[in-house]
């Protein structure tokens, strides 16, 4: 058993690097841009690298002058007036310099950091809504918002640590090692090289198993984001079934999963730190005693140890972070990683190469010999043929899980048939843009979900840029209006979340008033009237009729009263047609639709 697990823990490891690698490369193009619009963002990389190496430069040679003013200090009285207190000065000088270099390349930098931030994210929101339903849908959406917030951090802090942490770090010690080599000893030299190998060897070591630690806190953080979450989405639903206590104790048992790891990162943090004090202070003893016995032997100078000691703090200051800036660069990596894992995630249903956008003549629709599941072991529709002619109002009836939304989202490509096809006015959805196909078709669901803003923003949301006269127009169409004019802050009143401060009747007119204002030459009515009262029901018919006109109207329905008056119904069932014609027509026929007809009215009856 053991063999096997190191085996896994070599091969994850393996690939964590080769998906540090590929993060690495995936984020060179947003420091060094091409294109002659980008030049201001090489010129700063370019300038904030200058500042780097001048900042480390200074810093290096900074103890030089504070060992010259001491060995002044040791010297006649009119040194300490004229040499010491000018190299003092000068010290202190240079430190300035240094942090204020450091500063300026910092501010430089900004921009260039910030701006490869935002392209990032907004890359990541877009690509987002390209996805396809199928993976929406199997995507808890508290886990996929954690994974974006916790990518778009770890970019922000790979631009600053790698570039302004591990490489100055690198250089300080090179520049430090030569400096010992050069004015001391070579043994010097040996010496730091050797406690910094230990200290790094045993901070990568420590640091790899802190982010395996690291990574299960982080599994657990995203569980207990994600069950709660989903708790406040359905939170009408908790209520409803006094589950309250509940939900915290599978929060809390959640929670508890992350105190565990949380716990372990912090344990083995103290040892990391612990094992890092340990290794730079035999370090730092062991030059010194260096550095004291050359003293001593008149090899060196009092300000040569004072140098010595300058030199060793000044190594060790950047060392201490060492561990926690490699972790936290691995930990960037891997949520950077699991960001642009997003980002090549491929969409299921893409516009193809060139595709022409869709022209709309007269709004026919034509479903031939379709066949499609979501799961190929499972098929909905089973060979489905339907043709909606332009102008025409078309109602899909039947069962539960005959397949009628599911045929409104193959119109609406949410998904792709797996078989046969769907076609516009004679073309094919597949082979125009997906932007135009939108546009063309309205919908109004079942269950419409409004965005957390007010009311004015959610029926406007059914065209970008329409006028205050278009918006109330469309509210009046949808029988809202004199409702939205009554409340206190008339159209700016806010939904709440998904609009639960609204009724499911109002909600539901707010989705129609957006779907009229849109203004399609398509609209797909998906039980559209289903949240509303019979009296609501009645003048929202007829405004959705008065909308169909001259409009393709394909209806979903479950209420056949609704539908009475469709120019041609469709009668599904187990994926298949299995009747079709008018009201009348299939009433007298006394078959599938007469049956579900009369068990309706009966239902009717005795809810009277």
């Amino acid at each position: 058993m053991p063999p096997d697990t190191d085996i896994d823990a070599a091969e994850i490891a393996r690939e964590e690097r080769a998906s540090g690698l590929r993060t690495i490369k995936r984020m060179a193009p947003y420091l060094w841009p091409e294109g002659a619009d980008k030049r201001w963002v090489r010129w700063r990389v370019v300038i904030a690298m200058v500042l780097l190496v001048l900042a480390k430069v200074i810093a290096v040679t900074t103890p030089l002058l504070y060992k010259e003013a001491v060995d002044k200090l040791g010297g006649d009285v009119p040194d300490i007036a004229i040499g010491a207190v000018g190299l003092t000065l000068a010290y202190g000088m240079t430190r300035l310099l240094t942090v204020a270099f450091q500063q300026l390349r910092d501010g430089i930098f900004a921009k260039v950091a910030q701006g490869a931030l935002r392209q990032l994210a907004l890359e990541t929101f877009q690509h987002i809504h390209k996805l396809s339903m199928r993976y929406h849908i199997t995507r808890k959406t508290g886990g996929l918002s954690r994974i974006i917030e916790r990518g778009v951090k770890g970019v922000e802090f790979l631009l600053r640590f790698l570039l302004f942490s591990i490489g100055p770090l690198i250089l300080e010690l090179l520049l430090v090692g030569i400096m010992l080599a050069w004015m001391l000893d070579i043994w010097y030299l040996v010496v730091v090289t050797a406690v910094i190998a230990i200290y790094v060897a045993f901070t990568f070591k420590v640091t790899e198993w802190r982010v395996k630690l690291r990574r299960t806190m982080n599994a657990q953080d995203t569980d207990a984001n994600q069950k709660a979450i989903d708790s406040l989405l359905n939170f009408e639903t908790v209520k409803y079934f006094g589950a309250e206590a509940r939900e915290a104790r599978r929060y809390d048992h959640a929670m508890q999963g992350y105190e565990t790891a949380a716990i372990k990162t912090a344990t083995s943090l103290a040892f990391l730190n612990t094992g890092q004090a340990v290794i730079i202070t035999a370090g730092l003893v062991v030059v010194m005693v260096m550095a004291a016995i050359g003293v001593q032997n008149g090899a060196l100078t009092v300000g040569d140890f004072v140098l010595v000691n300058a030199y060793m703090i000044q190594i060790t200051m950047p060392l201490n972070f060492l561990g926690s800036v490699y972790r936290e660069i691995r930990q960037a990596l891997v949520d950077m990683g699991q960001m642009f894992d997003l980002l090549e995630q491929p969409a299921e249903v893409s516009d193809k190469p060139g595709a022409p956008a869709l022209r709309v003549s007269g709004g026919e629709v034509e479903l031939t010999d379709v066949t499609f599941g979501y799961d190929p072991t499972r098929p909905i529709l089973k060979g489905i043929s339907v043709r909606v002619g332009a102008g025409e109002s078309v109602a899909l009836v039947g069962p539960s899980g005959s397949g009628k939304s599911t045929i409104g989202r193959l119109l609406f490509r949410f998904y792709d048939v797996n078989g046969g096809s769907v076609r516009i006015d004679g073309q094919d959805v597949r082979d125009v843009t997906q932007e135009t196909l939108h546009q063309a078709i309205g919908v109004v669901p079942q269950d419409t979900v409004l965005f957390n803003d007010s009311i004015r923003y959610n029926i406007a949301y059914g065209r970008d840029g329409a006028t205050e006269e278009e918006i109330i127009a469309a509210a009046r169409a949808a029988q809202i209006h004199e409702f939205i004019i009554a409340l206190p802050e008339g159209y700016e009143t806010p939904v709440g979340e998904r609009g639960l401060k609204l009724s499911g009747g109002e909600k539901q007119r707010v989705g129609i008033a957006r779907t009229l204002l849109k203004n399609p030459p398509i609209l797909l009515l998906d039980e559209a009237t289903s949240a509303l009262d019979t009296e609501t029901e009645a003048s929202i018919q007829g405004a959705l009729k008065r909308a169909g006109e001259g409009r393709t109207v394909l209806t979903i329905a479950h209420r056949l009263s609704t539908i009475a008056d469709a120019d041609r119904i469709v009668v599904l069932e187990n994926g298949l047609v299995v009747e079709e014609g008018t009201h009348d027509a299939l009433l007298e026929r006394n078959g599938r639709y007469a049956n579900l007809w009369q068990r309706q009215k009966s239902e009717d009856a005795e809810a009277a």
